[in-house]
């Protein structure tokens, strides 16, 4: 597979995991999960040129991940992250860092600051762990992000679940 193939195959993955698995005739649980070996034979279905797509090749792309978009269980697997469907992921809370990290614009960073952290177009807010992962995030959309840096001590004190 080569990065052209590894981008598109990786960008279908991502869409169909938090955006729109009834594209592909898929069904998704209530806890985000999607048999492999359903997925592996959509993406083949309506993307004639991955006939040759296989389960190892998901669980590849998911297990090398930079950015940590996926898990696999079992035959399955579900992005852990950037939702636009209502899912309950049952992600783990303890081991959460004190500091987290969010990217804005500076005008963004204003009404953050004023009203709060709330999610935009997804259902849920990602938080970084570090500065470089929230720039390298933020950086997609935006040339130069304003990193917020968030309590997350604080919050989980104030009952919010991070």
């Amino acid at each position: 597979m080569d990065d052209r193939e590894l981008d598109h195959l990786g960008r279908v993955l991502t869409g169909i995991l938090r955006h729109f698995p009834d594209r592909y005739h898929l069904t998704m649980d209530e806890r985000g999960w999607v048999s492999l070996p359903q997925i592996v034979r959509a993406i083949s279905q309506q993307h004639r040129a991955y006939h040759w797509l296989r389960v190892h090749h998901l669980v590849a792309i998911a297990e090398t991940d930079a950015k940590g978009r996926y898990e696999v269980r079992d035959d399955r697997i579900r992005a852990t992250y950037g939702h636009t469907l209502e899912v309950a992921l049952d992600l783990p809370t303890e081991n959460v860092p004190d500091q987290l990290y969010y990217p804005v614009t500076e005008e963004e960073a204003a009404i953050v600051l004023e009203v709060g952290l709330k999610p935009s177009d997804r259902r849920k807010v990602h938080l970084s762990k570090t500065a470089q992962d929230a720039r390298n995030a933020g950086s997609v959309r935006r040339p130069n992000p304003v990193i917020l840096e968030i309590d997350a001590k604080r919050a989980r004190g104030d009952g919010v679940v991070i």
